[in-house]
C-alpha cells in the first residue's frame, strides 16, 4: 500500500466544524500520480515506488528519461518522488495511478515542502538575536557581538549562527489532521500551515509517528471532600 503521495499547494482557507469552532485549513491538490517505477526487495533492498505527479500540460524530457517512461508504459512528467509502500494491500506496478482516496478524514499525515526563501538575512532576523540598544550613539544595534575567543582556540567554532541565506530549506510538518477529502477534485484539506508558497510542490504521506488524539470528558469529575 502507497503511504504517500505528490501534490501542490493551493492557498488556505477556513473551516467550520459542527459544534462551530473555525479550524485553519490548508488545501493541498493532491495527485493524481502515476507509478513509473516499483522497486522490490529482492533487487533494490527495499520496497518502495517512484510516482510521477500527472500535470494538465505535458513535459519534454531527454532521451535516458524518456526511455525510462516508456519502459513503464506512462507519460513522462516533471515531478517525481520516491514514496515508500507498507506492507498488505494489493501490489502495485508500473502505470498504476494512485490518487488521494489513499487518505481519510480525521487521518494524520505529514506535509514535507521547502520554505519560502528570504535571502541573505542578519543574526537578528534568521536566529532571533535580542541586537542592541536602539538609542542614539549606541553603534551596537544588529551585529552579532562575538564569535569566539582570541587566544584559544583562535578560531570560529563549527556551527556558530551568523548571518546567511534564509530559507528554500526542506521542512516536515508532521502530524496534521486531515479536515476534508474531496476526492471528485483531488483536494485535501489539512489543518494547519504547510511550508512553502502557493503552487509549490509538497509531498504528502501518512504519518510516521502520529499523536494521540486526546478526546474531553463527557461529564466533568468530581472533586473530593466536603461538598
Amino acid at each position: 500500500m502507497v503511504t504517500g503521495l505528490i501534490g501542490k499547494k493551493v492557498g488556505m482557507t477556513q473551516l467550520f466544524g459542527p459544534d462551530g469552532t473555525v479550524h485553519p485549513a490548508t488545501v493541498l491538490k493532491a495527485g493524481p500520480c502515476v507509478v513509473s517505477q516499483v522497486k522490490t526487495a529482492e533487487k533494490d533492498g527495499y520496497e518502495a515506488v517512484q510516482l510521477g505527479l500527472v500535470e494538465a500540460r505535458a513535459h519534454k524530457e531527454n532521451k535516458p528519461t524518456e526511455g525510462h517512461f516508456k519502459k513503464a508504459g506512462v507519460p513522462p512528467t516533471r515531478v517525481r518522488r520516491e514514496v515508500r509502500v507498507k506492507a498488505g494491500g494489493d501490489p502495485l506496478k508500473a502505470g498504476d495511478q494512485v490518487n488521494v482516496s489513499i487518505f481519510s478524514d480525521g487521518e494524520r499525515v505529514d506535509v514535507i515542502g521547502t520554505s519560502r526563501g528570504k535571502g541573505f538575512q542578519g543574526v537578528v532576523k534568521r536566529h532571533h538575536f535580542k541586537g542592541g540598544r536602539a538609542s542614539h550613539g549606541s553603534m551596537f544595534h544588529k551585529a552579532p557581538g562575538s564569535i569566539g575567543a582570541s587566544s584559544y582556540p583562535s578560531r570560529v567554532v563549527r556551527g556558530m549562527r551568523m548571518g546567511g541565506h534564509m530559507g528554500s530549506a526542506g521542512v516536515t510538518i508532521r502530524n496534521l489532521k486531515v479536515l476534508r477529502v474531496d476526492a471528485e477534485n483531488n483536494l485535501l484539506l489539512v489543518e494547519g500551515p504547510v511550508p512553502g508558497g502557493p503552487n509549490s510542490v509538497v509531498l504528502i504521506r501518512k504519518a510516521v509517528a502520529a499523536k494521540i488524539v486526546k478526546t474531553p470528558q463527557v461529564e466533568p469529575t468530581k472533586k473530593k471532600g466536603r461538598k
